[in-house]
C-alpha cells in the first residue's frame, strides 16, 4: 500500500511538471528582454511575461487548494474560490469555455479537493478544446459532484481511470496519476465512491459523498 509520504511526493512530482512550462517561460522571457532593444519586441516579451506570471499564480494557487491544506480557510470554503481558480486556469486558453453550476455558497475542504481535481482531470482531457461543465448539489441525504468535459477531442488515460477506481497498483503510480488516486481514498474516507465514463466526445466524472461534516453544505 502506497504510504502517505509517497503519496506526497508523487504530488509534490506532478505540482513541479505543471510549474516547469509558466516558470520556464518566465526564464526565457527575461532572457530575451535582457537582449532585446526594439521597442515593439520588448513590449512582447513584457506581455508573455505578464502571462507566465498570471498562468503561475493561478496554478500555485489551484494547488494549494486542490493537494494542501489551504490554510487561511476553515473547515469550509467560500464556493467563489475554485470557481474563481477554475476561471483563471481557462481565461488564458480561448479554445476552453467553464460553465459552472454550483449553487451552495461555501464547500467544506474534502469537497473541494475532489472538485478541483476531477475538474482538472477535465481539462487535461480537452486535448483540442472544449467546455468543462462544473456541478454540486445536495439531494436524498448526499451530495453529488459533476464534472463533464466535452470537445471535439476528448483523451482519458486509462491508468487515471484505474487510479479513480482503486484499481491501481503502487508500481503503477506516479505524479500523473497520483492525484486519482488521492481522490480515490479521499472519496472512501468520506463514506463515498467516484465514478466516471468515457466517449471520444466527452469525459465525465463524478463524486458521491454523503451528507454530514466534510460534504458540500
Amino acid at each position: 500500500m502506497t504510504s502517505q509520504t509517497d503519496l506526497a511526493a508523487l504530488l509534490c512530482s506532478r505540482l513541479c511538471h505543471d510549474l516547469l512550462s509558466p516558470v520556464g517561460a518566465l526564464n526565457n522571457g527575461l532572457e530575451l528582454l535582457a537582449d532585446e532593444k526594439d521597442p515593439a519586441m520588448r513590449q512582447r516579451c513584457v506581455d508573455l511575461l505578464e502571462q507566465s506570471a498570471r498562468t503561475s499564480a493561478s496554478k500555485l494557487k489551484f494547488f494549494r487548494l486542490a493537494y494542501g491544506a489551504a490554510g487561511g480557510f476553515g473547515d469550509r470554503v467560500p464556493a467563489e474560490e475554485p470557481h474563481e481558480l477554475l476561471t483563471a486556469l481557462t481565461a488564458e486558453d480561448e479554445r476552453l469555455n467553464l460553465e459552472w453550476s454550483v449553487a451552495e455558497s461555501t464547500l467544506a475542504k474534502p469537497a473541494v479537493k475532489i472538485l478541483l481535481n476531477l475538474a482538472a482531470m477535465g481539462l487535461d482531457a480537452l486535448v483540442r478544446g472544449g467546455t468543462l461543465e462544473v456541478g454540486a448539489e445536495s439531494r436524498d441525504g448526499a451530495t453529488e459532484i459533476a464534472i463533464r468535459a466535452s470537445g471535439p477531442k476528448v483523451a482519458f488515460d486509462a491508468t487515471i481511470g484505474k487510479a479513480l477506481a482503486g484499481e491501481l497498483a503502487d508500481s503503477e503510480l506516479s505524479g500523473r496519476t497520483a492525484p486519482a488516486h488521492m481522490i480515490h481514498q479521499l472519496a472512501g474516507e468520506q463514506g463515498g465512491q467516484v465514478q466516471f465514463a468515457h466517449t471520444p466526445e466527452a469525459l465525465v466524472l463524478g463524486a458521491m459523498l454523503p451528507d454530514g461534516d466534510g460534504m458540500i453544505g
